[in-house]
């Protein structure tokens, strides 16, 4: 009965679980990995609780959970693929692409960032000493 048995308790789950799903969203900080293991967890429970789920809702409400800065892409999936038959694995993958992509670019921009730092305190560096020796 603790962990389920009684139907109070398993009503009170189910309500929770719908509450967790409606109020989804994406974190600015978060990346794809870390949005779906919590997502994937509210859905497989739902279905547990075998509460009806139609095929398309987990993927639609994820595209739209996607912050702001995912506009374009979420725009370009839902132009097309038909969400009635998209896979959440297959949105998964379709996400992972492009942020690996921005992980890559950002990396490279730190990169040249830490170089020109490097290469504006070396030349600052020779000035002061030119003119330290004048």
């Amino acid at each position: 009965m603790t962990y389920g048995g009684k139907n109070e308790v398993k009503e009170t789950k189910i309500e929770l679980l719908n509450l967790n799903y409606k109020n989804f969203k994406m974190d600015l900080d978060e990346d794809i990995k870390a949005m779906f293991d919590p997502f994937s967890i509210i859905v497989n429970e739902l279905k547990g609780f075998r509460e009806p789920i139609p095929k398309d809702k987990p993927v639609r409400k994820l595209i739209y959970s996607l912050p702001d800065s995912w506009y374009s892409k979420k725009t370009t999936i839902i132009e097309e693929k038909s969400l009635k038959e998209l896979k959440l694995d297959v949105l998964k993958g379709s996400l992972f692409t492009p942020e690996m992509m921005m992980s890559k670019g950002k990396k490279i921009e730190e990169k040249v960032i830490v170089n020109m730092n490097v290469a504006l305190k070396s030349s600052t560096s020779q000035q002061e000493d030119s003119s330290g020796e004048e």
